[in-house]
């Protein structure tokens, strides 16, 4: 796997602090914000979410990635920026993706942190399928567009 998109599992929100706390140039940062995307239990429309499957067409997604951060990396005070999605199989309330943004200041980093969020969710060939019970309590799969509604 490469660096942006990873097995479910394979980074921790741990790991990924430390490491961004490990950068030669954190000393600049006086602040470090943090996304979390977790798999929401219900659509917009009510229904019932079971679980979700996340695909990536990867090469593509790392270099869409690759170049989210590596531009808002130019932003004043900014001095890292990091997206992590994870693909697989989840549950409700499981890890998604993290988003890290360490900045000079919080002024820096809150605009930055909304500004990764969106364009990863508008950019990046990542592909979701919600697994939905059903009135019947039977399952309904529904491969998910990110234009289809907001998060």
């Amino acid at each position: 796997m490469g660096r942006y998109i990873h097995n479910k599992g394979d980074l921790s929100l741990s790991k990924l602090i430390e490491n961004a706390k490990k950068l030669k140039n954190f000393w600049k940062a006086g602040a470090l914000a943090i996304f979390i995307g977790v798999v929401r239990g219900e659509t917009p429309n009510g229904g019932k979410v079971q679980k979700l499957e996340i695909e990536a067409y990867e090469e593509k997604a790392e270099e869409v990635i690759a170049g989210i951060c590596e531009d808002l990396m130019k932003r004043t005070g900014i001095v890292d920026v990091q997206i992590h999605h994870f693909v697989g199989e989840f549950g409700v309330g499981e890890d998604l993706v993290y988003v890290l943004v360490a900045g000079s200041h919080r002024e820096n980093v809150f605009p930055v942190l909304k500004e990764a969020v969106e364009r990863y969710k508008r950019e990046a060939p990542i592909f979701k399928k919600e697994f939905i019970i059903g009135g019947e309590g039977g399952l309904n799969a529904y491969w998910v567009s990110e234009k289809e509604y907001k998060d």
